[in-house]
């Protein structure tokens, strides 16, 4: 292969430092494409346009007539009979990067997309494979190769893009979609209605300090996912201290949310999604729910206070429709449709009204801030606004709280004021860059509306009193003493107030605000445009936050309201249901009571932000790289303690039902394990915490006490041989180690390729049939190769396996010699590594495989059958759409109806054919012991010392609750002279261990020679492999030997046949004394290497364990196990 590279790639001064050629490779290099000596050049950055799927250029001046040619309708085209840019038999193509031919591709974020959260398509750089992989033929860009690269991947389950970039999908800035919406959600109800009232309660003080603690906490969180404004009005000392508290929370937040939310993409479900993409889907799941309904509860709190300011002006005018609360629920109940109606009609209407909205707001603000200076009247002097003045500023600077109420009651009335930081963060998915509108929009709001509202809970404070009666005529008598009254020095008694309740001043009248600006009425419209825009921006949040979080399918009820209409995907169920909702508790029609309901379910969602940048940081992932970098993670935890705190301090009751709800949604999701995968920072923490807990175990000297087997099992696939896995899951669960083995053999490429593509399967299988387990795989030249390598580097640290453990070789006598040393040496190694091993064996044999791929044939089969049915009845109906036509039509077809039975029938006596074929025994057999195990006998043959493991295993499986009801009988070896001494012996030694047995039986026959039918058998079964050299010439024996070194010579049968007696032997003995046993464990007898050849041990194993209940033959690495110290 020659490449034509040319060297003034590397000279030319004018190239870019990206640069990509296409070059021409063929049999003849001086021939270049088109004829042209200097072939055009361009910069490539990747091998696929979005738009088109074609090579993305950028032409040099001169040449684009050459280009014009080589790309026609998107697609390159062939400029003659034989040439195609990627045509692999004649003139192929290269792409060629930094002046070199290469299948390497340079960064792109396109290779990035649709990983992890991300919702969308995304173009797949080259494989490893493609550019480590020798070429076939000289292939440099192949037609498939190149579709690999260009083909969009969408993933199952994942909305892809294309529904926001659909034409007309419309996207928002961070002023519009974030400022103005958390502006307006933050200067709400309480701006106009309460924070005069909160004032008077807390004072300026304490109401400042609300305002304050509510944005700080708020801010944290928004810091830690960046979408939060703070809401802070008060009144009174004590308000500067409510103002002050409520700024704290909200900052806070805003501060973890900021973090959250600059640490990659950020998609539709606002605090859910930032919530659930770091902390998984248990902590997600359950305050989304929460987080959605409170949302929709705030609804109802706008609409009522909206409500409250319209019956205000009805009973001023004496039209009273029944009465206050039937008109509020009245007005309400309007008022909330007319929002729905807007919010369906798109966000961009929604939008359109907030702009609109906010600018009434805005002049309301500036209209109540020019009437503090404007001159009182008579009017509004009786009515408690005397102007600034420094006595009735002092008066109110301390708390005056009345009735019930206190400091956090205060809070908790104002607080919901605070949530609107999150406007912006709901309609992520709304953004055009979530990622930097949602920190920058939030703050900016927080701080906004901070000063708005300390600003207009100092100056309302400082004008008006806190009682007045409205009356004109209560002003001061000559030489009445004032007591220190404001009111009193300003020349008004307003001293009835205190025996009989009063109509106006900061506790008494909700529209202080109203009377103490330049023109009313402008502050009644602020009224309803802080209302109606808070209302509308909940009514947009709780639909698109409990869309995505049905679109996740956490909670599979729920996904019938994960359907979106129009352009804008619009969650039209979800509006209705947030309508239902909010009409539902708009018939409290009473604020303070809706109020504290939503404080908890919101800083409960506050809580987990804060402490989801805390965990994040906590993690240390390498994924946790938040842009924006003012945030701490002790910060956002304290945020986070702030906020349960603050939860308790409102409503210890309210919190603990709010908790317990939450903890209920947590478990119930935890149980129903979504099929999700968010790569979150309790995923992170969990593998931190693995290797720090590995580290310490590794510090940890082995003692004999915490023994435990843990085991490499030689499942193949685990799904192969399920009865090998369940009998070792059975002593390993929730006890030991157990990795589930396969050794790929074969051609490398196939094999690593198999391997790789099966690795993720099968520890799913596992996971699936809650096997705690893993599975590990190797390729390898041969099969006893592989198992070497996997006995040397399985496990970590500590946590290494000590035993092996692997099926009986049942085919043994038809395997090749080859592996049958395979099986041999695995156990020699073994042994090597001083490993433990535990060889198995049932009567039918573990592997299940072809009773697999016969399953497999059926399921096939099955769904074409299907299929066909399908298929038969949709012709029959569109045949019957037609009326006398579709008649005539169906009878031009009877062939096709009349051939379904024939198909159908085939099916069946395909299937009942390979049914009959099914082993049944063989699959009854492989779920044995997945059954519970009735009452009989665990029958231990510890006839040889290996420190105890043959007696530890069968011990642990009779704690298990399969096996509870089976007791230990324990046989060993013994002189028949001392039967009873030894017996005494055993009892006290396992009362030492403190091992439960049911009986000790002492053999002392073992050594008697076996009988003659066994013995015959056990010749016939070696006949096969036996060399009987001795009746041959020396000549004809060695060559016999070097032909075939494998077989059993006469003088090694001759050497071990006091052996091989005993093996026969205790056949007898299992049969006579465990035949009716559920399970029977037998040491495993240890063949010295090069002494004993591979097939006399086979035997001996074959001889063993033949006949009998499942039999598992052990041997220790002689090193303790079991002791009697404590």
């Amino acid at each position: 292969m020659s490449m034509n590279n040319s060297p003034n790639v590397f000279l030319d001064p004018s190239l870019t430092r990206f640069q990509v050629n296409v070059i021409n490779e063929s049999h003849d290099n001086t021939i270049q494409s088109q004829g042209d000596p200097n072939p055009q050049r361009y910069e490539e950055t990747s091998f696929a346009d979005e738009g088109n799927n074609r090579l993305r250029v950028s032409y040099r001046p001169g040449n684009r007539e050459l280009y014009d040619n080589f790309f026609q309708n998107g697609d390159a085209a062939k400029t003659d009979g034989s040439f195609h840019p990627y045509d692999t038999h004649s003139n192929t193509y290269y792409l060629k990067t930094f002046g070199h031919n290469t299948m390497d591709v340079v960064p792109k974020i396109d290779y990035y997309q649709n990983t992890g959260s991300i919702r969308g398509a995304k173009f797949n750089r080259p494989s490893l494979m493609d550019i480590h992989e020798q070429l076939a033929k000289n292939i440099a860009v192949t037609s498939g190769s190149v579709d690999k690269f260009t083909n969009l991947d969408g993933t199952a389950g994942e909305e892809t893009e294309q529904e926001e970039t659909k034409g007309g999908f419309v996207k928002f800035g961070w002023v519009k979609g974030v400022l103005v919406r958390c502006m307006l959600n933050i200067w709400g109800v309480m701006l106009f209605i309460r924070l005069s009232w909160i004032v008077g309660q807390a004072g300026i003080g304490l109401g400042v300090i609300i305002i304050l603690l509510a944005t700080m906490v708020t801010s944290i969180t928004g810091l830690s996912t960046s979408a939060i404004a703070t809401n802070g009005f008060v009144r009174g000392g004590l308000g500067i201290v409510v103002i002050f508290l409520s700024v704290v929370v909200t900052a806070l937040t805003c501060i973890s949310m900021s973090a959250i939310c600059t640490n990659g993409v950020v998609r539709g479900g606002g605090a859910y999604y930032l919530i659930s993409r770091s902390l998984g889907p248990e902590f997600g799941g359950s305050i989304g729910l929460i987080f959605a309904f409170a949302n929709a509860v705030a609804v109802a709190m706008y609409v009522v206070g909206f409500a409250e300011t319209v019956v205000e002006l009805l009973k001023s005018s004496n039209a009273i429709m029944v009465d206050e609360s039937n008109d509020i629920r009245i007005i309400g109940a309007i008022t909330v449709v007319v929002l729905l109606g807007i919010s369906v009609a798109g966000m961009e209407w929604e939008a359109k009204a907030q702009v609109i909205l906010l600018i009434i707001l805005l002049i309301a603000i500036v209209n109540f801030f020019i009437g503090t200076v404007i001159p009182s009247s008579h009017e509004k002097r009786a009515r408690g606004f005397f102007n600034y003045q420094a006595s009735i500023f002092a008066e109110n600077f301390g708390p005056g709280f009345r009735g019930e109420e206190g400091f956090f009651s205060v809070f908790a009335i104002f607080f919901p004021a605070a949530t609107g930081i999150l406007a912006g963060a709901n309609i992520s998915g709304d953004l055009e860059d979530p990622q930097g509108a949602i920190p920058k929009g939030t703050m900016l709001a927080i701080l906004i509306t901070t000063v708005a509202y300390v600003g207009v809970g100092i100056c309302v404070a400082a004008c008006v009193v806190r009682d007045a009666t409205g009356n004109l005529n209560d002003t001061v008598v000559a030489g009445m003493n004032c007591n220190g009254s404001s009111a009193c020095a300003l020349g008004y008694d307003f001293s009835s107030c205190t025996t009989q309740p009063c109509g106006y001043g900061l506790m008494n009248n909700f529209q202080v605000m109203s009377m103490v600006s330049g023109f009313g009425p402008l502050i009644t419209a602020g009224i309803f445009s802080a209302t109606l825009s808070s209302a509308l921006a909940s009514l947009v949040s709780a639909p698109k936050v409990f869309q995505a979080l049905c679109k996740d399918n956490i909670y599979k009820a729920l996904h019938f309201f994960a359907k979106g209409y129009g352009k804008n995907n619009e969650p039209i169920r979800g509006y209705v249901l947030t309508f239902v909702i909010a009409m539902a508790f708009i018939l409290i029609a009473e604020l303070n009571t809706i109020a504290p309901i939503i404080s908890n379910f919101f800083l409960a969602s506050y809580a987990l932000i804060n402490f989801s940048c805390f965990h994040a940081s906590y993690a240390k992932s390498p994924g946790w790289r938040p842009a924006f970098r003012y945030y701490n993670m002790w910060v956002s935890l304290f945020g986070a303690m702030l906020c349960c705190g603050v939860m308790f301090v409102i409503n210890w009751w309210a919190a603990l039902i709010t908790y317990a709800i939450e903890l209920f949604l947590y478990i119930y999701v935890t149980y129903k394990k979504p099929e999700v995968n968010w790569g979150s920072s309790a995923q992170a923490l969990y593998y931190v915490n693995a290797i720090d807990t590995a580290l310490e175990l590794t510090a940890v000297d082995d003692h004999v006490k915490n023994f435990r087997p843990q085991c490499i099992v030689l499942t193949g696939g685990p799904m192969t041989r399920p009865a090998l896995l369940d009998i070792t899951h059975s002593f390993t669960k929730n006890n030991g180690l157990c990795i589930c083995c396969e050794v790929y053999t074969g051609p490398r490429k196939l094999c690593v390729t198999e391997m790789n593509s099966s690795m993720a399967t099968k520890q799913a299988w596992l996971t699936k049939n809650k096997r705690k387990a893993f599975y590990a795989a190797v390729a390898a030249d041969s099969f006893r190769d592989g198992v070497k390598s996997l006995l040397q580097a399985s496990g970590l640290g500590r946590m290494r396996p000590n035993t092996l453990v692997l099926g009986f070789k049942k085919d043994w006598r038809d395997a090749t010699a080859v592996e049958v040393e395979n099986y041999m040496g695995i156990i020699h190694d073994a042994f090597d590594f001083e490993f433990g091993v535990i060889i198995a064996r049932i009567s039918q044999g573990f592997d299940i495989s072809q009773v697999l791929q016969v399953q497999e044939e059926l399921k096939k089969l099955e769904q074409e059958r299907q299929a066909l049915e399908a298929t038969i009845k949709g012709s029959e109906f569109e045949e019957g759409k037609y009326g006398i036509h579709g008649f005539f039509r169906r009878a031009t077809k009877l062939n096709i109806t009349k051939t379904a039975p024939r198909k159908d029938c085939s099916i069946n006596t395909i299937s009942s054919m390979h049914v009959g074929e099914f082993n049944q025994r063989l699959l009854e057999a492989s779920t044995q012991f997945k059954k519970k195990q009735g009452k009989g006998t665990i029958d231990v043959w510890w006839l040889f010392d290996d420190g105890g493991l043959i007696l530890l295993i069968p011990y642990i499986l009779t704690l298990r609750e399969k096996w509870k009801d089976c007791k230990l009988r324990i046989f060993t070896g013994g002189k028949v002279t001392r039967l009873e001494e030894e017996k005494l012996m055993m009892a006290s030694l396992l009362s030492k261990f403190r091992i439960k047995f049911a009986d000790i039986n002492i053999i002392g026959d073992i050594n008697m020679k076996p009988n003659k039918e066994s013995w015959k058998f056990f010749e016939e079964m070696i006949e096969p492999y036996r060399l009987h050299e001795s009746c041959k010439d020396l000549t004809t024996a060695e060559k016999l030997k070097r032909e075939a070194p494998w077989k059993i010579t006469d003088a090694e049968l001759e050497a071990f046949k006091e052996k091989s007696y005993r093996q026969v032997r205790l056949n007898e003995l299992l049969q006579e004394h465990s035949r009716a046993a559920n399970l029977v464990v037998l040491s495993l007898p240890v063949a010295r290497k090069g002494i004993v050849s591979d097939y006399l041990y086979m035997a001996w194993l074959e001889i063993l364990s033949k006949n009998l209940p499942p039999i598992l033959l052990i041997r220790g690495n002689h090193k303790n196990v079991l002791t009697f110290y404590s």
